[in-house]
């Protein structure tokens, strides 16, 4: 009886498809290059899908924070007056009660700045990043793809700067956005992955910032689609992620709870 069940709930959570797999983009809607962007950094698909833990080539390895994405193919850039539209796989919620209040991340191609010379694993950083003047842009959201409400810019953070990616993290674990330079300062990998605390980086925004045309604070629960405008420079970007609603969270808890059950039963000598 204890195994049927299992196997009802292992069902169950497989067909719900971003309990198992970060809810990342679906489709590039539109896609505009702008002005000052990256030359060959125009294939759009390269941020469908989960962002990028390993950089191919001979030149390539594992995604660090002082080792960002640098290929064609893994990022796509936007320069002054471009914009890309962005559908997602499920729906992003507002929820008050994720990790520091963020509800997704984008993440791009900053790297931690590795100032004592050692680029043969033993780097440390004084807690600068790459790129130091990032683009100025605009993210936006939407529900239905027409209507999109302006993230408030001074809540905002700039993209693709904190925090850099680290392809051995969490995509769905939002950082913690408090960090600053000064907290990292003198930290190597290992330090920097402590200050993470198994997130994999990226640039937190929270959907409750999000704003109407008149500059009031608005609702929208639960938004499909996000836009990036940039105004002034230029970004990559490698992908968005979702963090997990909270609910999801619990279930998977539970489920473990339920599988370690079973297991020991299953192993309980007999009497």
């Amino acid at each position: 009886m204890q195994t049927s069940r299992l196997v009802v709930l292992l069902s169950w959570f497989a067909s719900t498809s971003v309990l198992f797999g970060e809810n990342t983009v679906r489709a590039v809607l539109d896609y505009h290059s702008g002005i000052g962007f990256t030359q060959s950094y125009t294939n759009s698909s390269s941020v469908i899908g989960v962002s990028s833990r390993v950089t191919e080539g001979p030149f390539g390895g594992p995604v660090d924070p002082f080792n960002g994405p640098y290929l064609p193919t893994q990022l796509l850039s936007i320069g002054a007056g471009g914009f890309v539209t962005l559908q997602l796989d499920e729906p992003f919620h507002d929820h008050p009660e994720n990790p520091f209040g963020m509800d997704f991340s984008v993440f791009g191609n900053s790297f931690f700045v590795i100032t004592n010379g050692d680029y043969a694993g033993g780097g440390i950083t004084d807690g600068s990043v790459y790129p130091s003047t990032p683009g100025v842009s605009r993210v936006s959201v939407s529900g239905d793809g027409i209507t999109f409400f302006e993230l408030t810019p001074s809540l905002a953070p700039s993209l693709v700067t904190y925090y850099p990616t680290d392809g051995s993290g969490r995509f769905d674990q939002v950082a913690n956005p408090n960090l600053t330079a000064v907290d990292f300062a003198g930290k190597d990998i290992s330090g920097i992955r402590s200050l993470y605390a198994g997130s994999a980086g990226g640039t937190g925004f929270d959907l409750g910032w999000a704003r109407n045309s008149s500059g009031e604070s608005v609702y929208v629960g639960a938004v499909s689609f996000v836009r990036i405008d940039v105004l002034a420079g230029h970004v990559e970007i490698d992908g968005i992620t979702a963090v997990p609603e909270p609910t999801t969270v619990s279930l998977l808890a539970l489920f473990g709870l339920v599988a370690f059950a079973g297991s020991r039963k299953a192993q309980s000598p007999r009497i």
